[in-house]
C-alpha cells in the first residue's frame, strides 16, 4: 500500500467515509483531475498544476478541503484565515455533505485554470 492509500486506509469512521466521498467527487469534476501524495497529504492536481487537498483539522478532527488558488474564490463557506492564498471548506464527518456546494467550489476552482487565470504549467 502507497503512502496516499494509507492515508484513507488509517482514518477512522466517519471521517474515512467523508474523505472518501471526497476524493470521489473532486475526481468525479474533470478528466485531468488526478490524485498524489505531495507534502504528507492528499493532493489533487488538474494537468499537473496543483489546486486542492485534504486534509484533517487538528483541533475539531473534520476533514477539509483546501483550495490552493482560494484568494481568487469568493463562496461565504470558504475561510482563509491565516493562509496567504489558500482557502479551507471544514465538514462536519457526521452530518451529510453539501454536495450542491462542494460541486459549485470545485467547477469554480476549475474554471480558474481552465480560463488561464491560473496557469498551468
Amino acid at each position: 500500500m502507497n503512502a496516499l492509500d494509507d492515508f484513507y486506509a488509517k482514518q477512522e469512521e466517519p471521517v474515512k467515509s467523508c474523505l472518501l466521498a471526497l476524493k470521489a467527487m473532486i475526481l468525479s469534476q474533470d478528466a485531468h483531475v488526478t490524485t498524489s501524495w505531495k507534502y504528507g497529504m492528499p493532493f489533487f492536481c488538474y494537468k499537473g498544476k496543483m489546486c486542492c487537498y485534504l486534509w484533517i483539522d487538528k483541533k475539531l478532527g473534520h476533514p477539509y478541503l483546501g483550495i490552493v488558488e482560494g484568494t481568487h474564490l469568493h463562496h461565504p463557506l470558504l475561510k482563509q484565515e491565516q493562509r496567504a492564498r489558500m482557502k479551507t471548506i471544514t465538514f462536519n464527518p457526521s452530518k451529510d455533505l453539501p454536495v450542491a456546494t462542494i460541486t459549485k467550489i470545485l467547477q469554480d476552482m476549475l474554471r480558474l485554470y481552465r480560463k488561464g487565470i491560473v496557469k498551468l504549467k
